[in-house]
């Protein structure tokens, strides 16, 4: 059985995963995932105990028991890149012995979901709502960096979107990946569902014009405008299509729900939105 040389699996001389600091012992096969490490101790509020508190760089984790349930909060930071080495060495710590480097006979799954806030793109999708990326679309072509991506992604939106859209030959192949539906229907049974953009940034690839100008200034009227078996674009944000393509790779249940605080078809913003915010997060715990 192949040994996982220490140049592909760095550990740390503790032995934690090297970015995420954290041990096998650590991990609970419930994982709620944030990216604002601030986000963290509010989930973890709601704990009745807790058996583990640790960051490293922007992944803080705290483990405990809510309702009898041993759950996992963790912060994963700001994009794609970022779930690329967070699901990487939390995969690692559920399915490889660290101390052999050998993969584990026995399959560890776990369930994630992603819970963050977001900027709607419809009229359906207000601000204070609740949106589930049933569909997500990746920009940053990080799936095509794996063997065999084609079996978790969606060639056929990808082809009816770029169509629609007019997608420059500049810009990465955009990737079309669901989310685990049975974890969608376990939470995100009563909301919003639709098609997440992950963005590759949150200025000029979600359309905001600051001092830069945008090389595709229509682009989000033709996001907007385009359909898929009557589901549209509800909303942008900066990782579901990472995480349920990975997850799905590596045979893990994830899914993402977040809070809209941005009206993109309005034009609105709203900063203001820990009361709402509380509210998903108490249901998430609830539900996972």
């Amino acid at each position: 059985m192949r040994i996982i040389p220490p140049d592909q699996l760095p550990i740390n001389s503790d032995g934690s995963a090297f970015h995420i600091h954290l041990k096998p012992e650590h991990l609970a096969d419930r994982v709620v995932m944030m990216g604002d490490p601030g986000r963290v101790p509010v989930v973890a509020s709601r704990f009745e105990s807790v058996e583990f508190d640790g960051q490293s760089r922007e992944f803080r984790t705290i483990t405990g028991t809510y309702k009898g349930k041993r759950i996992t909060a963790i912060s994963h930071g700001i994009g794609c890149d970022n779930i690329d080495i967070v699901m990487a060495e939390l995969d690692a710590l559920a399915n490889i012995d660290l101390d052999s480097r050998r993969i584990k006979p026995d399959f560890r799954q776990l369930s994630l979901v992603r819970i963050g806030t977001c900027g709607g793109l419809q009229p359906f999708c207000p601000i204070g709502s609740i949106v589930v990326s049933e569909i997500s679309m990746g920009m940053d072509g990080l799936l095509y960096f794996y063997a065999g991506s084609e079996k978790a992604l969606d060639d056929e939106i990808s082809e009816k979107f770029i169509r629609h859209t007019g997608w420059g030959g500049r810009l990465a192949r955009p990737y079309f990946v669901r989310a685990d539906k049975s974890l969608v229907e376990q939470i995100g049974y009563d909301m919003i569902k639709g098609i997440t953009i992950s963005a590759s940034g949150f200025y000029g690839p979600q359309g905001r014009h600051v001092r830069l100008g945008l090389q595709y200034p229509d682009m989000n009227e033709k996001i907007e405008s385009f359909e898929y078996q009557g589901l549209k674009i509800a909303n942008y944000e900066m990782e579901s299509a990472a995480l349920s393509g990975l997850s799905a790779l590596m045979g893990h249940r994830a899914m993402t729900a977040c809070l809209v605080i941005a009206g993109r078809y309005a034009g609105e913003m709203n900063t203001e939105y820990k009361g709402s915010f509380d509210e998903l997060i108490n249901n998430v715990l609830d539900r996972i």
